[in-house]
C-alpha cells in the first residue's frame, strides 16, 4: 500500500530524472554522453553504482562508462564482454518489461563468464524485496525504428533504499534506458557527421593543394602547356595556356583562346595533328607564330577530367624542338649534299633518279584522263579517242585502242608516270626526263697551276652558274671531282640540246679568283631516263654521250688547227 509520502518522493525523483534526461542531449561527444548516462542513474534514479556497456562494431560489449565507485571504474572500464555471454545474461532471470533481473540465487552460474562485473559479499536478505549485493539488474538500450538493434546495456547495483525497485522504479529505469539509447544514437550520428566533416575538409584541403600544385606546375612549367576541349563541336579549342607557350608562339593568352591547334598547325602537318589528338598521342609538327613563321614542336597529349563522370579535356605538353630539328636537317643536308658546292651529292642524285624509274620497261606514252582511270577500275577498255593531253599515263598499246590491262599498267590502277625517251621526230611531241652529264674542260690545269684553293672556287662558281641556268624543280648535282649532272624533266630532244648549249655558254665566261681570271669549258652528254633502266645505266649512257661529244669537239679543234 502506498504511503502518504511516496507521491512526493516520486515527484522529486521525476524532476531529477527530467533534469538528467535533459542533460543527456547537451553532451558534446559520444564519450561525454555515455558518462552522462552513467551519472544520471546515480543522480536521477537512486542507485549507488551504474555501468554502461556499449556494443562495438564486432558485436561484443565494452565497458564505456562507470559511475559511483572510483576503484570499480578504474578496474573494469574498457574491458570487453563477449556478445554470447551477454545474450546468455539477457535471456535468463526475470523479465521486467525490457529490464532483466537476475537474483543472487541464480547469479552464481555467471561468476565464471567473461562479462566485466563488480560486486561485494553481503548477508542474506532479511525480508522478501531486500536487495542482495549479488543481485543483477540490466536495462538494455535498443535503437528506435522498425528494427530494434541492441546499442548497449545499463547495469545498476545497490539501490539507496536497499530494496528491489517496485513497478514505478522499474518503469523509470526502462524509460531512462530508452532516452539514453536516443541520446547515444544522436551522439553517434553527431560523431559520424563530425568525422565526415573533418574527412571532407581534409579532402577539400588536399584537393585545393592538388589544384594549386597543378596550377603552379602548369603556369610555371618551362615548356608550353595547354588545355583544350575534347569531343563535341568545339573539339581542340584551346581553353587555357601557360606563359611559356604564349612566349613561344608570341601570342597573349587571351588571343590563344580564340584558336584551336588545327588553326595554328602548319597546313602540311594537319594530318599528323589529327592522328595524335587523343590520349597518349605524340607528334612532331610545326605551329605558327604571331609573325607568320613556324616553329617545330614536340606535342604530347593526355586526357584529364573534372570528376569521375565529368567533361574530359585534353592536356597538351608542347616542347620547343626547333634547334634539334635544325640540327637534324643540317645532318640530313650534309648526308645528301656536297660539302663544297652545296649541291645534291651522288647519293641524293641517285635517290631522285631512282624515284622516277620503275623496273617495267616503258612503252609508248598514252595520255589518259581521270575518267579513263575510273573506267579501268570498272574493268573495261577505253577507246583511243578518249584522251587528255594534260595527263600522261601508260597503260599499253593494243592497236585498236588503249586497254587498261594489269599486265601492262599494273593492278589495280597504276598512277606511275613512266619515264620514256622522246623520239627524234619533233612532231611527236613526246617529253622525257633528260639527264645532262657535264665534265669541265681545262679544270685539271687550273688545279695544277694555281692550287686547290682556286680549283675549289671555280667549282663553286660553276655550281652557281649551272643552278642559275635551270628551272625551279630541276636538279643540279655534283657527281664528284669536276663532274656535274643535271636532271630536267618534261623536255623534248631539242629542248635538252638547247639547255646544254645555254649551260655551256654560262660556264665559259672568265671566273675571277683572288684577282685572277681563269676559264674553263664544259662538255655535255645528254641521256634519257627510261623505265626498265637502272640508275647506273642511265648515268653511264649520259657519260658515254659526254665523252663522245668531248672527242668529237677535240677532232674539230685539231682539224681547225
Amino acid at each position: 500500500m502506498e504511503t502518504e509520502s511516496e507521491p512526493y518522493v516520486r515527484l522529486a525523483t521525476l524532476r531529477q530524472l527530467h533534469q538528467v534526461v535533459a542533460t543527456l542531449n547537451t553532451a558534446r561527444s559520444l564519450a561525454d554522453t555515455l558518462q552522462t548516462v552513467a551519472d544520471g542513474v546515480i543522480t536521477g534514479l537512486g542507485y549507488e553504482l551504474a555501468c554502461v556497456n556499449l556494443v562495438r562494431p564486432d558485436g561484443d560489449l565494452v565497458v564505456a562508462a562507470f559511475a559511483g565507485n572510483a576503484a570499480a571504474e578504474a578496474l573494469i572500464t574498457g574491458r570487453v564482454g563477449s556478445r554470447a555471454s551477454w545474450d546468455r545474461r539477457l535471456g535468463m532471470g526475470e523479465a521486467w518489461g525490457d529490464l532483466r533481473f537476475i537474483p543472487h540465487t541464480e547469479g552464481w552460474v555467471l561468476i565464471d563468464d567473461d562479462v566485466p562485473q563488480w560486486h561485494t559479499d553481503g548477508p542474506e536478505p532479511r525480508f522478501e524485496d531486500e536487495w542482495h549485493p549479488r543481485d543483477r539488474l540490466y536495462a538494455p538500450m535498443y535503437s528506435s525504428g522498425g528494427k530494434r538493434e541492441l546499442l548497449g546495456v545499463i547495469s545498476v547495483d545497490r539501490p539507496r533504499n536497499g530494496r528491489r525497485p517496485g513497478a514505478w522504479g522499474r518503469e523509470a529505469l526502462q524509460m531512462y534506458a530508452s532516452q539514453a539509447a536516443i541520446a547515444i544514437s544522436n551522439a553517434r550520428l553527431r560523431s559520424n557527421m563530425q568525422r565526415a566533416l573533418v574527412r571532407l575538409e581534409r579532402e577539400q584541403q588536399a584537393l585545393r593543394a592538388s589544384e594549386e600544385s597543378f596550377r603552379q606546375a602548369f603556369e610555371y612549367a618551362p615548356s608550353g602547356m595547354a588545355i583544350a576541349e575534347m569531343g563535341g563541336d568545339q573539339h581542340g579549342r584551346i581553353l587555357r595556356t601557360n606563359d611559356a607557350l604564349c612566349r613561344l608562339l608570341g601570342r597573349p593568352a587571351s588571343v590563344m583562346r580564340r584558336y584551336s591547334f588545327a588553326d595554328l598547325v602548319h597546313p602540311e602537318d594537319v594530318g599528323t595533328l589529327l592522328r595524335t589528338s587523343a590520349e597518349g598521342g605524340r607528334a612532331e609538327l610545326r605551329l605558327a607564330r604571331r609573325d607568320g613563321s613556324y616553329v617545330w614542336v614536340s606535342l604530347r597529349n593526355s586526357v584529364v577530367a573534372d570528376t569521375a563522370d565529368g567533361p574530359r579535356f585534353l592536356l597538351t605538353h608542347i616542347e620547343d624542338i626547333e634547334e634539334r630539328k635544325r640540327h637534324e636537317l643540317q645532318l640530313a643536308h650534309r648526308a645528301s649534299h656536297d660539302a663544297l658546292t652545296g649541291l645534291p651529292n651522288s647519293a641524293e642524285l641517285r635517290a631522285r633518279l631512282s624515284a622516277r624509274l620503275c623496273s617495267r620497261p616503258g612503252g609508248r606514252p598514252v595520255r589518259a584522263t581521270a575518267a579513263d582511270a575510273a573506267a579501268y577500275e570498272g574493268g573495261y577498255a577505253v577507246d583511243a579517242a578518249a584522251y587528255d593531253s594534260d595527263h600522261d599515263y601508260e597503260y599499253g598499246y593494243r592497236g585498236d585502242g588503249f586497254d587498261f590491262d594489269p599486265s601492262s599498267a599494273g593492278a589495280p590502277y597504276d598512277a606511275h608516270v613512266h619515264a620514256v625517251a622522246p623520239s627524234g621526230d619533233p612532231d611527236e611531241g613526246t617529253k622525257g626526263l633528260a639527264v645532262l652529264f657535264c665534265d669541265l674542260d681545262g679544270f685539271k690545269s687550273i688545279n695544277d697551276r694555281f692550287g686547290h684553293h682556286t680549283g675549289d672556287a671555280v667549282l663553286i662558281e660553276v655550281a652557281r652558274r649551272l643552278t642559275a641556268g635551270v628551272r625551279d624543280g630541276d636538279t643540279v648535282a655534283r657527281l664528284g671531282g669536276d663532274e656535274f649532272v643535271v636532271l630536267a624533266d618534261g623536255l623534248g630532244a631539242a629542248d635538252a640540246a638547247d639547255l646544254a648549249v645555254r649551260l655551256r655558254n654560262g660556264i665559259i665566261p672568265p671566273i675571277r679568283v683572288d684577282g685572277r681570271a681563269v676559264r674553263v669549258g664544259a662538255s655535255f652528254g645528254i641521256g634519257w631516263a627510261e623505265c626498265g633502266m637502272s640508275v647506273e645505266e642511265v648515268l653511264n649512257s649520259a657519260d658515254q654521250r659526254m665523252y663522245m661529244e668531248k672527242r668529237s669537239r677535240a677532232k674539230v679543234h685539231r682539224r681547225a688547227g
